[in-house]
């Protein structure tokens, strides 16, 4: 039967529960357990899919089409375990399900309250599908005593009742802020805290104290007393150099010792030799690249979260660091001399996906300087398509544009309303809603045996990735495209939908549909990035 952790956070947001989460799973999973790491979160969206990424961050798409919080891809990233539809659900999810099961009748006239019906949804939703689980981690988003949360934390009351404190622990993410001018770290909010939890009926078992000095033993000591927990519960989250840095320091700390001490097991020691080496690559790089990433939602970096731990890993791959510029696409549309000026010390280029017409122009221009001037060029989904409609203006098509921007006599780029998947044919209208008419989750693909892009998977003639989009390239320019040297190297299993395209006569200029940052980790970097990495270190030699 599966053991549960419940994790949730104190004080202030953005503490790093899911990183937490994430960590502590890989540890768990070192000594040997099988482990699944599910996300609550409060918020009323059904899913965070129609969220702007300045409001939410990116959103994270499983292989089985769910658009979900970012924290998916950390547990993703750090454990290897493929998440799924069943482990993200929101407030919105829930309410949305027990309408419908209310305006069918199935709850025969009785009246529909949080307690029991909602609170009974989340506990069905934690206990799904874990049959063949030694640990189920679940992550509360937000912070104790947010008004929408508080139906998470009633069904986690339950649940600690229901399956009793032996297969049940609660680790409280808290902070314990340093106070420069009193020369102290302060232990109050935390007690503040804890007290919340107390309030509602929970009592932490561990402790997670974020601090940015050492936490002294004397303090460590006032928060176990204060806090009704252990002294040796009381586990310090100092600042790490990486992300890749924390379940080690985590595991120094004894983190992973003390969860196995409150469920009464014992495991071998955790084998983390896989940590050992990422972190090596991380800090002991014997190179460096600058790649410039040219997009819309530069003014936060989660926006591009996946995006930017997968190009971490490609320099992973090649011992190399990678240093990430991020330009807004809009100034090369003001500003001709701004292209020159930014992208000219860029050892690669990469402009990813996006939604909107915003930035358009600009992401072109860096398709174009980077075919000119031969830099290596990544594009991803709306990337892909941008290099098109800049190949097929090159080849004559002036007017050539994507039908999400507004009509067009040159429909490069535009929605379809059909195609086939593996469960058969899929259709949408383009005055549907926006949340799940796109084309999500992994999709096949044939490669061209000739290409560059099938040596870079390794001589593979079919893959399969992560897609989330709602417009598509026109094949029928396919002979425009080839004239300018953009050749379609990768298609859909029907033949009909781009999935890749290349440029030969290019060091290395390539343009996928799907995403693949998003299947890409730290002990085994996807071979697109750990390829285009292994391109911008050529390029930075010949500079």
């Amino acid at each position: 039967m599966a053991r549960y952790i419940f994790i949730t956070g104190g004080v202030v947001s953005s503490l790093g529960k899911g990183l937490m989460a994430a960590s502590l799973a890989a540890l768990l999973q070192a000594r040997g357990f099988r482990v699944r790491i599910r996300k609550f979160d409060p918020y009323l969206n059904v899913d965070p899919g129609t969220m702007s990424p300045y409001q939410h961050g990116e959103v994270y798409v499983t292989d089985d089409g769910a658009e979900t919080d970012l924290d998916l891809g950390h547990y993703e990233r750090f454990t290897g375990v493929s998440a799924h539809q069943g482990d993200n659900i929101t407030s919105g999810r829930v309410y949305r399900d027990i309408i419908a099961k209310e305006r069918r009748g199935d709850y025969l006239g009785a009246t529909v309250q949080v307690i029991p019906h909602v609170t009974d949804a989340i506990k069905d939703f934690a206990q799904s599908d874990t049959d063949d689980l030694d640990f189920v981690l679940c992550e509360i988003g937000g912070t104790v005593g947010d008004i929408e949360g508080l139906p998470f934390i009633e069904a986690l009351r339950q649940l600690r009742n229901e399956l009793g404190r032996d297969d049940t622990c609660f680790v409280h993410v808290t902070l314990v802020p340093y106070i420069a001018a009193a020369g102290e770290l302060k232990t109050k909010p935390t007690q503040h805290s804890v007290r919340e939890m107390t309030g509602l009926g929970i009592q932490p078992d561990i402790l997670l104290c974020r601090c940015e000095k050492p936490l002294p033993d004397s303090e460590r000591a006032k928060i176990a007393l204060f806090c009704n927990v252990r002294k040796e519960a009381v586990i310090p989250a100092l600042d790490a150099s990486s992300i890749y840095a924390v379940p080690l320091q985590y595991h120094r700390e004894g983190l992973d010792d003390e969860v196995l001490r409150h469920f009464g097991m014992s495991a071998p020691a955790p084998d983390l030799s896989r940590w050992d080496d990422i972190l090596d690559r991380y800090e002991h790089p014997e190179g460096e690249v600058t790649i410039g990433v040219v997009g819309k939602y530069v003014g936060l970096p989660d926006a591009y979260k996946s995006l930017n731990e997968a190009l971490v890993h490609g320099g992973m791959a090649n011992r190399v660091k990678v240093n990430i510029r991020w330009i807004d696409a809009e100034l090369f549309e003001k500003d001709d001399d701004e292209i020159a000026a930014r992208l000219e010390p860029m050892h690669g280029i990469l402009v990813p996906g996006g939604f909107g017409e915003r930035g358009s122009e600009g992401k072109i221009a860096s398709v174009r300087f980077a075919k000119e001037r031969k830099v290596p060029f990544l594009g991803i989904c709306l990337g892909m398509q941008m290099a098109c409609i800049e190949g097929a203006r090159a080849a004559g098509h002036s007017e050539a544009s994507s039908t999400e921007f507004g009509p067009t006599d040159e429909p490069v780029v535009g929605i379809i309303t059909e195609w086939m998947s593996k469960e058969g044919l899929q259709q949408r209208s383009a005055e549907g809603d926006l949340g799940g008419t796109m084309r999500l989750g992994a999709y096949d693909a044939r490669l061209s045996g000739n290409s560059y892009v099938s040596s870079i998977y390794g001589g593979a003639t079919t893959i399969s990735e992560r897609h989330r989009h709602r417009y598509e390239v026109n094949s029928a320019y396919k002979g425009a495209l080839e004239k300018d040297g953009l050749v379609f190297s990768g298609m859909s299993p029907d033949g009909l939908l781009p999935e890749i395209v290349e440029r030969p006569d290019h060091p290395w200029f390539i343009g996928v549909q799907f995403h693949p940052e998003l299947k890409s980790k730290p002990f085994d970097p996807h071979p697109l990035f750990a390829g285009f990495i292994a391109a911008a270190l050529q390029q930075a030699r010949l500079v």
